[in-house]
């Protein structure tokens, strides 16, 4: 009877998972290409899996095709096309059998651990048991693990944790399959920006969250309509909003619900100003819970960050379409430093409207940086400029952030976020193996924000290898 053994996607990330059978120290367990769903292109990448046997032991090495950065005056490139990924077996597989002795199912080892929650950015290696965290030494030996990746010259990090998405898909507007992208873009948990309503909940949860591999959790809209048909204002009428029952919904699931969404555009509320945002806050408060709050033009700023609270967040905060955090001179409006002062949580949110890319680097010149780093990927802007949460990194990373800055802006801080910090965002020994395995190109890249302004950066961040709870 076949086993399943390990199909890498053209990307290199996570692979997946295909029954093939092999035979002791032959080639007859080769498989060139693959059909995943989620491949965005074939690559001659290796399908195989173990002789049937009590316990064995493999050894992969990462390896990458020649890459060639495009052309500056080109338009970006897709994500993760910057040549190819594969986990590479000799041409006749040696399985070794370790069934005694190995400790763990998986072994990433050679490469740079950077996990923020642990102040590390150091080599190390990383070991993996029954989906969690099992050790992380600097040398750990290769026979002690079922599978051994090495990952030289690759950066091992947290799963990245996207705040701001909207994966309600075949729903809501502006819906993704949240599978067709994360695992390979080194993303592991996304949270859903307001798709759902309380009444769209129960759909949300038992057809989108559940059955997901990625990890999905949801901000609950304080409008009964929530996203279905999002270019329509979800709030041009208060009457769509029911606190009481927002609140209810955030009680009794917490394991999946992170906050209120609100979203406070003239085009999201019409003439009722800060009202919504005030009704999102009851429900929150409630359901002792964070706001997120979507900013747009119409609705002045100071009167919404004078409403939120210490742990809210503000989504789109590089917005360039009006009521900005800077302001006709260039300058950090006053508001904006005190409600940083006072706790508020600042989030790119990039979105396909709400990420301009001089708002950005006035702000940060002046030291006014983001707390959290996400996307507000949705279909349209998959596609770009967005394409994933590794490239949105990337931009920031141009815009003066280093490395492992991006990286804990899009792990720790995404998960004290929505308060998930203490299973979330870290490689801590117990935890969930929620992993990610980076390689950072050095070239020319052609980057847009949302309004199509051009910057080229000279580094892209690019997920070469995904786990989610321990699973290749």
């Amino acid at each position: 009877m076949a086993r399943r053994g390990v199909v890498p996607s053209s990307s290199g990330c996570l692979p997946s998972l295909h029954s093939v059978s092999v035979k002791r120290g032959t080639e007859s367990g080769l498989r060139f290409g693959g059909d995943s769903p989620n491949q965005r292109s074939s690559s001659p990448c290796l399908a195989f899996e173990p002789p049937l046997a009590s316990v064995e032991g493999t050894v992969y090495t990462l390896e990458r095709e020649a890459y060639k950065a495009p052309a500056a005056g080109r338009s970006n490139p897709a994500p993760n096309s910057g040549g190819r990924n594969c986990l590479k077996a000799p041409s006749h597989l040696d399985w070794v059998s370790f069934a005694s002795s190995m400790k763990y199912d998986i072994l990433l080892k050679g490469g740079t651990v950077i996990d923020a929650a642990q102040g590390l950015n150091a080599r190390r290696d990383v070991a993996i048991a029954d989906g969690t965290i099992a050790a992380i030494e600097p040398d750990i030996p290769k026979d002690s693990a079922a599978h051994t990746v090495f990952v030289k010259h690759k950066f091992v990090t947290p799963g990245l944790v996207d705040i701001h998405t909207h994966v309600y898909h075949s729903v809501t507007t502006w819906g993704i399959n949240a599978d067709a992208v994360c695992p390979t873009a080194g993303t592991t948990t996304v949270v859903d920006a307001g798709s759902p309503s309380w009444v769209t909940f129960p759909g949300f949860r038992e057809f989108i969250a559940k059955p997901a591999q990625t990890e999905i959790l949801t901000y609950i809209h304080i409008s009964g309509i929530g996203l279905i048909y999002g270019p329509v204002g979800e709030m041009h009428e208060l009457t769509y909003a029911n606190p009481g029952r927002v609140a209810e919904t955030l009680q009794k699931h917490r394991d999946i619900t992170v906050g209120v969404k609100v979203r406070q555009g003239k085009m999201q509320v019409g003439d009722n100003g800060v009202e919504p945002l005030k009704l999102a806050i009851q429900a929150a408060e409630e359901a002792d819970t964070p706001v997120m709050c979507h900013i747009g033009s119409g609705v002045p700023l100071p009167e919404i960050l004078g409403l939120l609270r210490p742990g809210d967040v503000l989504t789109h905060c590089f917005q360039g379409n009006g009521d900005n955090i800077v302001d006709e001179k260039g300058r950090v409006i006053p508001e904006a430093w005190q409600a940083r002062e006072d706790g508020v949580i600042f989030d790119v949110g990039h979105g396909g409207g709400s990420f301009r890319y001089e708002i950005a680097q006035r702000a940060m010149e002046q030291g006014f940086i983001s707390d959290v780093i996400s996307t507000d990927l949705h279909t349209g802007n998959i596609n770009g400029p967005v394409y994933d949460l590794p490239t949105t990194l990337s931009k920031m990373m141009h815009l003066g952030l280093s490395l492992e800055e991006v990286i804990e802006k899009g792990t720790l801080s995404a998960a004290k976020a929505i308060r998930r910090e203490e299973q979330l965002g870290h490689l801590k020994i117990g935890t969930v193996a929620d992993v990610a395995v980076f390689e950072l190109l050095e070239g020319e890249f052609a980057f847009f924000d949302s309004h199509g302004t051009k910057f080229i950066g000279d580094k892209k961040l690019n997920a070469v290898l995904t786990l989610r709870e321990g699973k290749l």
